[in-house]
């Protein structure tokens, strides 16, 4: 298949058409191969309107959610960035191409081992992959210039919000397990204002500060 093909009309069908305009978030989408994110029976679908399984009860996001998701971040290329939810690496990917660093975290093993793998692949050398739970942050690393959430939360974490540069940028879907808004934070002066923005649905984001894993069920609904 001709993936290059295939990533050059996603952009111009999918992206463009519904009000992307950051020349850099399409030129990093026209780039990073999605295909590579996705297993190997899914890759003639990677490219579709759509979020794909990628196991573990996760999903690799609809890919103009991720364009909508990393243009609401307004990168210029220095920013240090959180990602909490590595999933299939395919947003860090994303956001490798346009800031200087990208630290994403993800709570289950065997995903992050998977994007790590992608990620040296790929050489991408300004990804850097923790196990744990994001919703608690990454401390040691703080301050962050951006904070992107990649799974349905029931607000912005407190941790991730005391993480947050000043002048910085914090975006997650907030809502309950079937619905969410993008909101995206911003800090100023030690305080936060809130921008509301596109709707959409992510799976639940689970940890200390999120959904607890007892709140949902084997199906892991609320």
């Amino acid at each position: 298949m001709d993936f290059k093909q295939l990533r050059e009309n996603m952009v111009r069908t999918q992206l463009i058409p519904r009000g992307i305009k950051d020349e850099r978030v399409l030129e990093a989408m026209r780039k990073v191969p999605r295909h590579l994110f996705v297993g190997e029976a899914m890759q003639d679908r990677a490219y579709d309107d759509m979020a794909l399984s990628i196991g573990e009860g996760q999903t690799i996001s609809q890919p103009y959610m991720v364009a909508v998701m990393t243009e609401l971040l307004e990168l210029r290329g220095n920013e240090k960035v959180l990602e909490v939810g590595t999933g299939s690496g395919y947003q860090a990917a994303i956001l490798a191409e346009l800031a200087k660093k990208v630290y994403t975290i993800e709570r289950i093993d065997s995903l992050a081992a998977k994007a790590e793998e992608k990620f040296r692949s790929l050489r991408y050398e300004n990804i850097f992959v923790k196990v744990g739970d994001g919703t608690m942050g990454y401390a040691e690393q703080a301050p962050f210039d951006r904070i992107i959430i990649t799974a349905g939360t029931p607000k912005i974490p407190d941790p991730l919000i005391d993480q947050l540069a000043e002048g910085g940028i914090a975006l997650g879907p907030v809502g309950d397990r079937f619905s969410q808004q993008l909101v995206k934070v911003r800090k100023l002066h030690g305080k936060t204002s809130r921008e509301f923005s596109t709707p959409c649905v992510f799976v639940p984001l689970i940890g200390a500060y999120g959904w607890k894993g007892e709140d949902l069920d084997a199906d892991g609904y609320i």
